[in-house]
């Protein structure tokens, strides 16, 4: 039986985007590899899971190497729900997620996909990181990812995480020699501004493109953004209970009961 941890693999680009071969290939350095991934692009998908439809898994070979590949025709969170139920005989020691093409810093975790499969692992309690390059390209050069997502992901194994807390990543868009270290942050506060392109089909019927730029509302130097804009890989712990518990006090002194 093998000693080493069982490690499974989760993305939102689809598993054949380079971003996931990547991952795999380091996680191949460091346990067994199950890769359960959608597909195609789930982008955006946030914490959506599949209940009015059937789900598919097949599974498949992508690249040469000892994981295991399944491809699945849900949402990263239903990978998740899948590998765990369906597909893995034992829980995972470990599951890490993307590595996504584009920044997940901030705001962007509530929309993530990548985040969403993370924090999925983190629910059935699995230590679970998101790792996501600030680089929305396709053809992304990932190398100068390699060594920090190793480390990140080997302390995680070497020192577990908060029960309820899973990491979210982010590697700034350098080549290696110019990352200056890693850096725990705490997220944002930021947003999208957002617009919608509106235009016409040639039967004059409406559609939308949505659109929009990134504000980082938040001057402070302990945060994801600033750490990304100077060089950093930043690493914020996540929490799924999403209990605002310092408002419990004032809300208790409303008259929600009557006099």
């Amino acid at each position: 039986m093998s000693k080493k941890p069982l490690i499974l693999v989760i993305n939102d680009d689809g598993i054949t985007a380079p971003g996931i071969r990547t991952l795999i290939k380091v996680m191949n350095s460091i346990g067994d590899v199950v890769v359960v991934a959608p597909d195609g692009p789930q982008s955006g998908m946030g914490h959506a899971i599949t209940v009015n439809s059937t789900l598919f898994i097949e599974k498949i070979t992508v690249d040469d190497g000892p994981q295991q590949e399944y491809s699945c025709s849900g949402t990263p969170a239903d990978c998740v729900k899948l590998a765990i139920r369906e597909i893995l005989d034992r829980k995972p020691d470990i599951c890490v997620s993307g590595i996504n093409h584009g920044s997940n810093a901030s705001i962007n975790v509530i929309y993530s996909g990548t985040m969403s499969a993370a924090l999925e692992a983190g629910i059935e309690g699995i230590p679970a990181i998101g790792f996501s390059l600030c680089n929305y390209n396709w053809n992304a050069n990932f190398e100068a990812c390699k060594a920090a997502v190793k480390t990140i992901t080997e302390q995680v194994l070497k020192n577990g995480l908060n029960e309820g807390v899973v990491l979210n990543v982010n590697i700034p868009n350098l080549e290696e020699k110019d990352l200056k270290g890693i850096k725990v942050c705490r997220q944002a506060r930021a947003n999208w501004e957002e617009e919608f392109d509106k235009r016409q089909t040639p039967f004059g019927k409406d559609y939308y493109w949505l659109t929009g730029k990134f504000v980082n509302l938040d001057k402070g130097e302990d945060t994801d953004q600033w750490a990304l804009d100077h060089g950093y890989v930043s690493v914020v712990p996540v929490q799924f209970d999403l209990t605002a518990h310092s408002s419990i006090q004032q809300l208790n002194s409303w008259e929600l009961n009557g006099k």
